[in-house]
């Protein structure tokens, strides 16, 4: 299958390749100017954007004869015929790869006849009455920026664009021959412009048409897509069906649970009234407890308090003295002096 998309888009791309060098070949005849080697065509083709061709073209356009207030309805068309064409071009580029875009063609062929027309007298006129009807066609294609067209419509969009190339080579290559103000005004009643404007009437008839017919086939893909939507929710549905019998079953099975969970919890309330029966018990011993152990506690703090008993220590001291001990002192007559004084004062210091 990929094979087969792939020879066909190398096909297409021959063909639309093949189609827009014959529209060059043919506008190089009328115009004697060769686009693919324009300094144009090279300026435009380095373009990255809208605004950068728009600012291209403007340049042109101020080549008009400085004396000439340049009418605003000459440039007014540009943007959104710009915009279109460069956005498009885009598309193409990436779905059929073409070496040199249709819409870069245009682009060129505009200033070209731009550059024949500016020093001739009442040319502005003639162009926007131009410009505005190819302005018209290409506002078909505006629904395609945001689209991708399908490959039939594509050939059909490309010969529009191809067809507006060739009234730009028949524009330029009738201002070229004849300057005078009386044939500009009848420019557009030539027979070369009113056939190439039928012809592109006709194209985007076609163009018309072919989007309606591709409006009801999507709508048609869409209805299918909808009724398989619909039998894959039947589906959905007969599952959650199941889906709830299966609910209710666990629904049941919880109700049992709980049940037990229920027995277990007044279990658990039984025994909580012992454990508080026991806390009780637990809590009036430890009150006894507490009334014992202050009592000891009171003893103790009562006996380590107590003054310590006089004859215990007078008769360690009895018992520890050695017979003849200082008697050096109480014989000397230091102390039999100090015993004769109605006062008596000891002063001494701790081991002196």
């Amino acid at each position: 299958m990929s094979q087969i998309r792939s020879s066909a888009s190398s096909s297409s791309s021959s063909n639309f390749q093949s189609v827009l060098n014959a529209a060059l070949d043919a506008y190089e005849k009328k115009t004697k100017n060769k686009l693919l080697t324009h300094p144009l065509a090279a300026q435009f083709q380095s373009c990255d954007s809208p605004t950068a061709i728009l600012s291209a073209l403007e340049d042109i356009i101020q080549q008009f004869d400085r004396r000439c207030r340049s009418d605003e309805r000459l440039t007014n068309w540009l943007n959104p015929t710009i915009n279109v064409l460069h956005t498009f071009s885009s598309t193409l580029g990436q779905g059929i790869g073409l070496a040199f875009s249709p819409a870069n063609a245009i682009f060129s062929g505009i200033g070209v006849l731009l550059l024949a027309a500016k020093d001739v007298d009442a040319s502005q006129d003639v162009l926007i009455d131009i410009f505005v009807r190819i302005e018209s066609f290409f506002k078909r294609l505006e629904s395609y920026t945001e689209v991708r067209p399908t490959a039939a419509m594509t050939d059909v969009i490309v010969k529009i664009m191809i067809e507006v190339l060739s009234i730009l080579a028949i524009a330029t290559k009738l201002i070229k021959q004849n300057r005078s103000k009386k044939f500009l005004k009848k420019l557009l009643g030539k027979k070369d412009i009113e056939d190439a404007l039928k012809r592109l009437d006709t194209l985007t008839t076609e163009e018309a048409r072919m989007a309606i017919a591709e409006t009801l086939n999507v709508t048609h893909r869409v209805d299918d897509k909808v009724d398989k939507v619909d039998d894959k929710v039947d589906k959905v549905d007969d599952k959650v069906d199941k889906v709830d019998d299966a609910v209710n079953r666990v629904d049941n099975t919880v109700n049992r649970v709980d049940n037990k969970v229920d027995n277990v919890d007044d279990k658990i309330d039984k025994v909580d009234d012992r454990v508080d029966k026991v806390d009780n018990t637990v809590n009036r011993v430890e009150d006894k407890l507490t009334v014992l152990f202050d009592a000891n506690e009171q003893e103790k703090l009562q006996n380590w308090l107590s003054p310590p008993d006089p004859s215990t220590n007078h008769n360690i001291a009895r018992k520890a003295h050695h017979k003849g001990t200082a008697s050096w002192f109480f014989r000397g007559g230091i102390f039999k002096q100090w015993k004769s004084s109605p006062l008596l004062w000891i002063h001494g210091k701790p081991l002196g």
